[in-house]
């Protein structure tokens, strides 16, 4: 089984925090209410990773670290023979007007069509609704 260094962007405004749903495809819709997250690439440190995959995913700029919240796993079989490492973040943006919802498209590195991401921001208190335990480190933006 492999394991597969993710990281997790928790981007908190106002004690809201970015959410997003896939709009435009069928197989992305099921997986449900996520946070931006993805992939560390060979070399790449996870604080890059972070910020890489926040902007890509929502095509905000002014995207800052404010602090690490941790390391847990998430072991996703059976569909996925693989056992992912997650690196947890809280993002700040620095940017004075962000709308209450929008949509971005995710090209990564080309090898695939645009991904819609819809976007919106979410009161804190309800994040615990996110998929895949991408919620699991969320009670520790409070410490």
């Amino acid at each position: 089984m492999k394991r597969i260094g993710k990281v997790i962007a928790y981007i908190v405004r106002d004690g809201r925090v970015v959410v997003f749903a896939h709009g435009d495809h069928d197989t992305l819709a099921l997986a449900g209410l996520q946070v931006p997250a993805g992939t560390i690439q060979p070399g790449e440190l996870p604080e890059d990773a972070v910020l890489r995959e926040a902007y890509e995913e929502t095509g905000l700029t002014g995207l800052r670290l404010v602090r690490y919240l941790g390391v847990g796993e998430y072991d996703a079989r059976p569909a996925h023979d693989a056992v992912h490492v997650r690196h947890f973040y809280e993002l700040a943006v620095d940017a004075d007007e962000i709308p209450e919802s929008w949509t971005a498209y995710e090209t990564g590195d080309g090898a695939h069509d645009p991904i819609r991401f819809d976007l919106q921001w979410m009161p804190l208190d309800q994040a615990h609704v996110v998929a895949f335990g991408q919620g699991s480190h969320l009670g520790r933006l409070f410490d």
